[in-house]
């Protein structure tokens, strides 16, 4: 019982462990230039700026879930788990990207791009994970869906600053 508990324990804790460290290392490096929000104009339904924190650790636990039921379903459809997985490892990495361009290098519309292009991967992620597990693909529909609402801010922050 054990080893089947421990061959489940490894796959979720790195999933998990994956995404959070790509947010705290996308956080370290930003966390000099986020007063920048506070001073953009923003457009209609923005958030406070401490929300961002909260949702983005709930959307990095729920990735790693989800690519870890995947991963571990993964002889269900090599083919879907292979392009799944490498759609969601573009996605951290357009995610990682999107850091740093808006906020260090403030090129917001360079960084609508970027969403957009990550709203592309996570929509490509979600239907290669139907193919394997449906739950994975529907862990994934928050960060679709905060993506898309970031791409929202993104351009109204673009647009009211120019």
């Amino acid at each position: 019982m054990w080893k089947k508990i421990n061959a489940y324990i490894l796959p979720y804790s790195v999933a998990i462990a994956i995404p959070l460290t790509v947010g705290i290392i996308a956080a370290a490096l930003t966390r000099n230039n986020m007063d920048i929000y506070g001073q953009l104009k923003t457009p209609p339904l923005s958030p406070p700026a401490i929300l961002f924190p909260i949702v983005w650790t709930i959307l990095y636990i729920l990735m790693g879930v989800s690519s870890a039921i995947v991963y571990l379903d993964r002889e269900k459809n090599r083919r879907a788990v292979k392009k799944g997985l490498t759609y969601y490892a573009v996605s951290l990495v357009l995610n990682f990207a999107w850091s740093i361009i808006f906020f260090n290098l403030e090129a917001a519309f360079f960084a609508l791009i970027v969403l957009i292009t990550l709203l592309y991967c996570i929509v490509r992620t979600i239907i290669e994970y139907l193919k394997v597990k449906p739950l994975a693909a529907y862990l994934q529909i928050p960060y679709a869906l905060w993506v898309a609402f970031a791409g929202y801010l993104n351009a109204g922050i673009w647009l009211l600053n120019q």
